[in-house]
């Protein structure tokens, strides 16, 4: 096989590099006056913000629609709303510069430090409503924000920040403290990342750019795959949860990652909700037409063919060549199984959704562990049941950090029909591979800085109850010393036993001579690599003592040779 090489950066790349380090660069000298900004200061700001695009929503929806190609303006307008809206509602209260807390009987005094600048990633998938979330929780923060745009959503997420900057500034944002890459290439994107300005990464993106953000050196908070599974439950509301899970599944396409990808009910009412399916928009497949859809949505890389990624089911179900009714929300597929063998059981990011029996809650457990598993970990599921001792359990056994309860899993999973913190970046937590289970907000993008008051006093000697007995140390054996061995005994045993193995040294008679007792011979005062060299060759040893100077060199070649024997140590 051909040794692969990397492809030298073209012009676009070294444009890219070059903006990514002038945007670096700014936002950190925004940086440095924006963590001098009060409260008050800081609020104006992202109220400007969220008060200039709200009334947008709409036109940066049709924009990114246009752009992209993926999903549905009225959803891309809700989502915008979200961002712009209710995550604004939900952070506007929320203390993050100064004093932001005080633990009184420990007292301990917390205090807000800005992360530093953000370098954040925006998917083509939600681009504006990402930004503009990104923009408000960043800002919020009092963090400096650089934006790196996916290349095909780089006009609509440009146009967002701009609305997003320009009020920022009216209301006294630094210059600089939102920035946004106009020429967009990987290699610039990773330039961003490994910036040394940047303290912090919001990566939002496929698992190939999230892996890069933990590689570029820097604390990161990425996410993964969804491939949320929802188990209707033998108690469930059959007709409400056939409805939350079309509403979730068709929701702009299919484009959120936490939108469903599975559905795993119960035999006992499998007949009622196949039949709420149909009622509400599911078109089954049969086994021909699964197997026909399969080939042509997924990849051999086990991705979602982009041409199919947020688009309509009756858009999918036309280009494969199946008839499906007008109303049609969503293409079902029954299979028996999970994993490369189904290829429909992956995380499809369009409106089709794999379809699963199973005899009770305990099978349908081990079912969504199994979908999780298969490119979903960390992430989101739902259940849906009356039975709060099942729903527990769901809870407390699924690799999911968000298990929505009677809701649609995309709306439930940012916060939109749930108590969950409102956010547009979920988390996967441990068992996705990253840093946080949590809906990101201002709250990861500030360190806490804790002034700590002393409670009990130090003190220099051991609690009486703490002490340790004393215990005598053990004596050594009152053994007398081996008798010493004269050097000259030593090296008599030492060639005898050189001897019985056919190997003669080649001690001079002169070192046998200083080694006698009463000898008057003297190690040497110094030796350099010549004098080896020579002892060598007369084939003698060298005797050195512990005020012998050697080089280095002489030393090495010395030891290499065994030429230097060593004088007795002088009687103390």
């Amino acid at each position: 096989m051909a040794a692969v090489t990397a492809s030298a950066p073209t012009d676009k790349d070294l444009a890219s590099i070059a903006e990514a380090r002038a945007l670096a660069r700014r936002a950190k000298e925004a940086q440095l006056l924006l963590a001098e900004f009060s409260q008050a200061q800081v609020d104006a700001i992202v109220d400007a913000m969220a008060a200039a695009v709200t009334p947008q929503a709409e036109a940066l929806a049709r924009l990114a629609v246009e752009e992209t190609g993926f999903g549905v303006v009225a959803d891309k307008t809700q989502k915008n709303l979200f961002a712009s809206q209710h995550v604004h509602e939900f952070i506007k209260p929320m203390k993050t510069v100064g004093v932001i807390n005080r633990i009184e009987d420990k007292k301990v005094i917390e205090i807000a430090e800005p992360f530093g600048v953000v370098a954040a990633v925006i998917p083509s998938t939600n681009p504006t409503s990402t930004a503009i979330y990104k923009i408000l929780i960043s800002i919020k923060a009092r963090c400096a924000v650089v934006m790196t745009p996916h290349p095909s959503a780089a006009r609509c997420i440009t146009c967002t920040a701009d609305i997003m900057n320009e009020a920022g500034r009216r209301a006294g944002l630094p210059d600089g403290a939102i920035g946004w890459m106009k020429t967009v290439t990987l290699e610039g994107t990773q330039e961003l990342m490994k910036a040394r300005e940047v303290s912090v990464i919001l990566a939002t993106g496929g698992m190939g750019l999230v892996r890069a953000a933990y590689s570029a050196g820097k604390p990161a908070y990425g996410v993964g795959p969804g491939n949320a599974p929802c188990y209707i439950e033998s108690s469930a509301d059959v007709r409400k949860a056939a409805n939350d899970i079309l509403i979730g599944k068709s929701f702009d396409g299919g484009l959120l990652c936490s939108s469903p990808n599975s559905v795993v009910v119960d035999q006992a009412i499998e007949a009622e909700t196949r039949r709420q399916f149909l009622d509400q928009g599911g078109y089954f497949l049969s086994a021909a037409e699964a197997e026909t859809l399969a080939k042509q949505l997924v990849t051999p890389q086990r991705l979602p063919n982009p041409a199919f990624v947020g688009k309509s089911a009756t858009f999918i179900a036309q280009k494969v060549g199946i008839t499906v009714p007008a109303n049609t929300r969503a293409l079902i597929a029954e299979l028996k199984g999970v994993g490369r063998d189904y290829p429909l059981s992956f995380e499809k990011l369009c409106p089709v959704l794999s379809y699963y029996i199973v005899k009770d809650w305990r099978e349908g457990c081990e079912r969504c562990k199994e979908i999780l598993r298969y490119g979903g970990m960390g992430h989101t599921m739902s259940i849906h049941s009356q039975n709060d001792a099942v729903i527990l359990e769901f809870g407390l056994h699924k690799p999911a950090y968000r298990i929505c309860v009677n809701t649609p899993t995309t709306h439930g999973s940012i916060g939109l029909t749930t108590g969950l913190d409102p956010a547009m970046t979920l988390g996967c937590g441990g068992f996705g591979g990253n840093i946080t289970s949590d809906n990101i907000s201002p709250r990861h993008l500030i360190n806490v800085k804790r002034v700590a008051y002393e409670l009990r006093p130090a003190t220099r000697t051991v609690p009486e109850v703490a002490r340790v007995p004393e215990v005598p140390l053990p004596r050594a054996p009152e053994n007398s010393p081996p008798e010493a061995i004269s050097n000259v005994v030593l090296t008599s045993r030492i060639d005898k036993f050189l001897a019985s193995r056919g190997l003669v040294p080649h001690v001079s008679s002169a070192l046998h001579e200083a080694q006698a007792p009463g000898s008057t011979a003297q190690p040497e005062k110094f030796i350099c690599e010549d004098d080896v060299r020579q002892a060598v060759k007369e084939g003698r040893k060298l005797l050195i003592g512990e005020r012998t100077i050697i080089t280095p060199a002489a030393r090495d070649a010395g030891e290499a040779a065994r030429i230097f024997v060593h004088a007795g140590w002088p009687s103390s």
